[in-house]
């Protein structure tokens, strides 16, 4: 009998010092706070991919290549949230366009900017969402989170492609509690 109360009882130990988190390497990451868990397109939208940018917004413009730019910082709730739609948009227009999420702490800090310089356009906001056509002209300058009809329809007006009302409906469909996927 006294074995069994003992098995209990480091049973309930163990299960408590798991559930609080307290061994070492447990992850507590959590979408809808401001702490840092760790790089947010790879945790929250499943897509590492997109950090760092392949480009820079130069290079972009220099090709005649549109281009969204997103500001962010890791440790911010409304950033963690929107990285899903960042990542959807470059299911649709990641070969097309070049997408840079910029971490607004990797920004120089200078006196004055270039136009070719994503810190030109940064106003101390996150999440920033810019989008630059094919001239380098920007179409799309908003603060926080930006649906992503929005950013769809500004992509559509700069590829020239019908309007959402014409073309196939896309729908939200709900792959888990965080990431969402566009079907038709």
């Amino acid at each position: 009998m006294r074995q069994v109360l003992v098995r209990w009882f480091w049973a309930g130990v163990c299960a408590l010092v798991m559930g609080l988190g307290l061994l070492p390497g447990a992850a507590m990451a959590v979408l809808t706070d401001d702490r840092y868990d760790g790089e947010i397109f790879a945790l929250y939208a499943g897509n590492g991919s997109l950090v760092p940018p392949k480009v820079t917004l130069e290079q972009s413009i220099a090709k005649g290549k549109p281009a969204l730019v997103v500001f962010y910082i890791d440790d911010s709730a409304d950033c963690k949230t929107y990285a899903t739609v960042i990542s959807n948009v470059q299911a649709l227009y990641g070969r097309e366009a070049n997408l840079m999420p910029i971490r607004v702490d990797s920004l120089e800090a200078k006196d004055s900017y270039e136009p070719t310089d994503p810190g030109y356009y940064y106003k101390g906001y996150v999440p920033q969402t810019l989008l630059f056509d094919q001239n380098g002209k920007v179409r799309l300058d908003e603060q926080g989170q930006v649906p992503f009809e929005k950013i769809d329809d500004t992509f559509r007006q700069i590829f020239d492609l019908l309007p959402r009302e014409e073309s196939a409906v896309l729908k939200r469909r709900q792959i888990n509690e965080v990431s969402t996927e566009l079907s038709k």
